[in-house]
């Protein structure tokens, strides 16, 4: 039985498979008090689980780069991954979390003991949302940049700002934020990467090591550009996206999401939209079913 207030939950963890929440961090560890985490997100949905080594082997570089160790093998956290996935109904929408943290401090006060480090695998029931869209307007917060905080890596000390950039928002009404990088730039969504259409050519801001290029990022940018549509990777500002015919976000939790208002101005999902929708879903369904 899944333990109240959570969806089915397994969590793969030294050696064993736990149900529910189960405890893994005590108030020494130094994951707790020093946000010393990484994790990833990939999705089941529909039978498939699209780019999922690309998740898998992006966690490790992740641990890397937080001097964490790196030690767990692709091929098992994919082996897990099947595991896992084969404790649910095979259609089941699901959120796969690997984790790395540190238990205790190294050599540097605060720094992490590379030795120290465990991990888990944790897949839970999260249903996908639906096209309903989402409202954005812009953040007062903005992105660190690489010299300020460490933005290569998914890592959980970056998500309090990203948290609170999304909390504000919802206090104004809107469901999402557009949020600046330090020069003025537009970055990304509190909880995803951007993307407009104008004029036929589609645009999304370049990487320029403020925010995460997101696996489902690279994943619809490919497929756009493979059916023939121009993507531009440059740098964007909040006038951009106010004055375009579409825009849409990429990420893990809803893949290819629209956006219906941004501030007062009310958008309708265009086409350039549902073709990388269309594009996404094809692609996941050809590639990624579940073995």
């Amino acid at each position: 039985m899944a333990q109240k207030g959570w969806s089915k939950t397994w969590t793969f963890c030294e050696g064993e498979w736990r149900e529910g929440n189960p405890g893994l961090v005590g108030p020494r560890s130094n994951a707790l008090w020093v946000a010393s985490t990484v994790f990833d997100g990939a999705r089941a949905f529909e039978g498939t689980v699209p780019d999922l080594d690309r998740h898998l082997a992006r966690i490790n570089r992740s641990a890397r780069a937080l001097g964490l160790d790196a030690s767990v093998a692709i091929e098992t956290w994919l082996e897990l991954t099947k595991e896992g996935l084969r404790r649910f109904d095979r259609n089941a929408a699901l959120y796969i979390k690997p984790m790395t943290w540190a238990e205790q401090s190294g050599v540097v006060a605060v720094g992490p003991d590379p030795d120290s480090t465990r991990w888990c695998l944790c897949l839970y029931e999260l249903p996908m949302p639906s096209e309903d869209g989402q409202s954005i307007t812009l953040s007062p917060f903005r992105k660190p940049s690489a010299d300020t905080a460490p933005v290569e890596a998914k890592a959980a000390c970056l998500y309090p700002n990203n948290a609170r950039a999304g909390l504000e928002a919802h206090r104004r009404g809107f469901d999402n934020a557009i949020m600046l990088d330090v020069s003025g730039s537009v970055a990304e969504l509190a909880t995803s990467n951007v993307f407009l259409a104008k004029d036929g050519i589609v645009f999304t801001p370049i990487p320029n090591g403020t925010f995460l290029d997101g696996v489902t990022r690279q994943r619809v940018i490919q497929l756009l550009r493979g059916d023939g549509v121009e993507v531009v990777e440059k740098a964007l500002a909040y006038r951009d996206f106010e004055t375009a015919d579409e825009i849409f976000s990429t990420g893990n939790f809803a893949k290819v999401h629209p956006v219906r208002r941004i501030d007062a101005r009310d958008l309708q999902p265009g086409p350039l939209y549902r073709r990388a929708r269309a594009l996404y879903w094809d692609f996941a369904h050809t590639s990624g079913r579940i073995a």
